[in-house]
């Protein structure tokens, strides 16, 4: 079975930037692991133009993050596999990453990145969408949302509509 792991907009401006959260930083350390560990990767890039402020997202979320070609837009090197596809995307989730999948006859698609109340679920749920049968996976452990209250939300959501969400072991006491 083919597999594909997809990061998700690890990018400056959602990790030490702009939108960046405690969460976010955190994750860093997980999704390096997933990434030496997976056989093939491919990443979102959220990319915004000058124009962000004129968007419906920029007037709904007035900061200007993102934009192609700053350093806030950069996936992070620490996570980045060289030579991997990127797949820009102007919103949430990307059309292009669900039909690459699809035509890739994958399997097994497990996600990773932020934010999971946004782009995570967005891209979990067009590539469901795509491929009813596959196995699509989302690590817990390696998401962070723009809240720890909205990233529970979103891994509720996307259990609902049959993507397996990976949670951490629960330790006994």
């Amino acid at each position: 079975m083919k597999k594909l792991l997809v990061v998700v907009d690890m990018q400056a401006d959602f990790v030490t930037g702009a939108l960046g959260t405690p969460e976010a930083r955190e994750i860093v350390p997980r999704v390096q692991e997933l990434v030496r560990g997976a056989a093939e990767v491919v990443y979102t890039a959220d990319t915004h133009g000058e124009d962000y402020l004129l968007t419906q997202e920029g007037r709904r979320l007035p900061v200007p993050h993102c934009r192609k070609g700053t350093a806030g837009w950069e996936i992070l090197p620490e996570v980045y596999r060289t030579g991997a596809t990127v797949f820009e995307k102007p919103a949430f989730g990307s059309p292009a990453l669900a039909e690459y999948v699809k035509e890739g006859g994958y399997g097994e698609i497990t996600l990773c990145g932020v934010c999971t109340d946004i782009c995570v679920v967005s891209n979990a749920l067009l590539i469901k969408a795509a491929l009813p049968e596959a196995e699509v996976r989302v690590v817990s452990s390696a998401c962070a949302g723009t809240s720890p209250a909205r990233h529970e939300a979103a891994l509720l959501t996307m259990e609902s509509c049959q993507v397996t969400v990976l949670r951490p072991a629960k330790r006994e006491s």
